[in-house]
């Protein structure tokens, strides 16, 4: 069974005028990602705006992934539907584009599900797929408690949790569970705002949206937790801070799409509705990244 540990960044999709995928620009920042060296990588999640994705879009993004990664790292395919059919259908096609696993929210709609139907949801979609599972666990109105989760570890197919939706405290009590049960499940932070205390507290690594704009300060902030060096990891945590609380919000592709353009990577709009970041936006990102030392301050 694979094992997802370490940084495994996001990666934003590049769409043309036309909202259709921009594969040149695609492969210029998976070549990017992997300059980087990080554990992995994540397509078609939030950041990469997976939820608009049809199953021909999924399967030639991932696609597209495996062939740059070449087999050197794990490449996982992003699922964000709202049904166990829709998932099972999503997650074979990712699997037959070489997919390395699937990171699967909970159903998002409108309901919260029980931890029966939890179980069997996930149960059901690692039985159809064959692929190991991280579950996403960031839908605010259908949050996975760590006591839910921890019934994960006994499915088959799922190795591990990401941990978003901005809530350290569920990640400290997941990850105190799990150590007093002697569990294995791999946990992955997503609290952007907060990578070191979570790193620190002995998550397994990240799935990130902030390592979609920084990656390699991400990777940094790691080495040095695992090494001890904490001054480090602390100047690093202030600027990851600083620029996740100019890219986080509402309209935080469009945040992020105008960072990668600040650092010379590529342009481009999410897709509607989402929309372009505001000037004012743009300049408090302009204006974190400088002071992170990557671009000029010009706000």
């Amino acid at each position: 069974m694979t094992v997802f540990e370490g940084v495994i960044p996001t990666v934003v999709t590049p769409w043309n005028s036309g909202e259709e995928l921009d594969e040149q620009e695609f492969r210029k920042e998976l070549r990017y990602m992997l300059s980087q060296n990080p554990h992995g990588l994540c397509v078609g999640g939030s950041t990469g705006e997976g939820f608009t994705f049809s199953t021909e879009e999924l399967e030639r993004v991932t696609g597209i992934a495996v062939d740059e990664v070449g087999g050197r790292i794990p490449v996982i395919a992003g699922v964000i539907r709202d049904s166990t059919r829709e998932v099972i259908e999503y997650g074979k096609v990712a699997r037959s584009a070489g997919a390395s696993g699937l990171q699967v929210t909970p159903v998002h709609y409108l309901y919260h599900s029980g931890p029966e139907s939890v179980v069997r949801y996930y149960d059901d979609i690692g039985q159809a797929t064959d692929l190991p599972l991280v579950v996403y666990n960031v839908v605010k109105w259908n949050i996975l408690e760590p006591s839910t989760l921890v019934q994960l570890d006994d499915v088959d197919r799922v190795v591990g949790v990401k941990q978003s939706a901005g809530d350290i405290h569920r990640l400290a009590d997941l990850l105190k569970l799990l150590q007093e049960q002697q569990r294995e499940l791999r946990v992955l932070s997503a609290v952007d705002a907060l990578l070191y205390p979570t790193f620190a507290m002995g998550a397994h690594g990240s799935i990130a949206g902030i390592s979609a704009v920084v990656p390699g300060l991400v990777l940094e902030l790691w080495s040095a937790t695992q090494d001890g060096d904490h001054a480090r990891a602390l100047e690093l945590h202030r600027h990851l801070l600083g620029i996740w609380r100019a890219i986080e919000g509402p309209e935080a592709p469009g945040r992020i799409r105008a960072a990668l353009r600040m650092l010379g990577r590529h342009d481009g709009a999410p897709r509607r509705p989402l929309a372009p970041a505001e000037p004012a936006a743009e300049r408090a990102v302009r204006r974190a990244l400088a002071a992170a030392g990557l671009v000029e301050d010009r706000a």
